[in-house]
């Protein structure tokens, strides 16, 4: 199964994903292109490169659920909701796990802000989106079928720490992300894949 729905994750540029199956799902949109009317939309944090209301309102129908934490809510319109590291909760008929996204060694991110990554169930498929995280311990307890790591450093885990996150999570499948807007290239999604190879399956996406 994972390996069919990797097909239909489809890469945004930076952090953002529309995924589709049975509902369609973003993650983080952030200057996106017009694409299909989402039924739910998670948002990690307020960032403005993970939080953008003009994409959210523009990927939204009646009845659209947005997933946030608090920092961001307020700056969004239409069904929020407002959860924090740990909760799961169904959203537009789908299962979704929040799950805590942060720095361990910089201050961008802290942990105290309650910011989010996500597990989303689709279709018998589970999907991590990890945020603007480092390796944080908490992702040694997922089972996930495919995982969306950061792989770009500055803000985010770097290459080796994306690699060793991924060889924790053991996914069936990994796409790295946050790369070739602010920070980051697709050279560092190829080592990403590079230093998996014979171990994870890698997907590199190309941006629509």
């Amino acid at each position: 199964m994972p390996e069919k729905m990797i097909d239909n994750v489809h890469w945004l540029g930076h952090a953002s994903f529309r995924v589709q199956g049975s509902k369609v799902v973003y993650f983080d949109p952030w200057e996106v292109d017009d694409g299909p009317k989402a039924d739910l939309i998670l948002i990690s944090h307020e960032h403005f490169d993970h939080c953008s209301p003009d994409d959210v309102a523009r990927l939204s129908k009646a009845d659209t659920v947005i997933v946030t934490e608090a920092q961001s809510a307020p700056k969004l319109s239409g069904n929020v909701k407002v959860v924090v590291p740990g909760e799961r909760i169904e959203a537009a008929g789908l299962q979704v796990q929040a799950l805590p996204s942060y720095n361990t060694d910089k201050a961008f991110h802290p942990k105290d802000n309650g910011w989010l990554g996500f597990v989303v169930e689709m279709d018998g498929v589970k999907i991590y989106h990890a945020g603007d995280a480092d390796f944080i311990p908490e992702m040694k307890d997922l089972a996930v079928d495919i995982a969306l790591i950061p792989v770009s450093g500055t803000y985010v885990m770097d290459v080796d720490q994306a690699v060793a996150a991924v060889r924790a999570i053991r996914p069936k499948v990994a796409v790295p992300m946050h790369y070739g807007k602010i920070v980051g290239s697709e050279e560092d999604a190829q080592k990403f894949a590079s230093a998996l190879e014979g171990e994870v399956r890698v997907v590199i996406k190309q941006k629509e």
